[in-house]
């Protein structure tokens, strides 16, 4: 993992199409903007992993009815 520092209106470049840059600094939060192509997906991580979550969960759930079933 790389760890640098930024301030406002710095950026930091992923390959030749992907910017991320510092638009806000405040109260300990950071708000960034993200420039890259539409076909790249990007998504906030603690909601990602609060689907998968929550995906597992609901197959735990089936399977358990399931067996009951039988």
């Amino acid at each position: 993992m790389l760890v640098i520092n930024r301030k406002k209106d710095e950026s930091i470049l992923i390959g030749d199409d992907i910017e991320i840059k510092i638009a806000k600094i405040e109260d300990g939060s950071v708000k960034i903007a993200i420039s890259a192509p539409r076909e790249v997906t990007i998504l906030r991580k603690e909601i990602l992993d609060k689907v998968k979550e929550e995906n597992k969960n609901a197959i735990n759930k089936d399977l358990d009815i399931l067996k009951l079933l039988k």
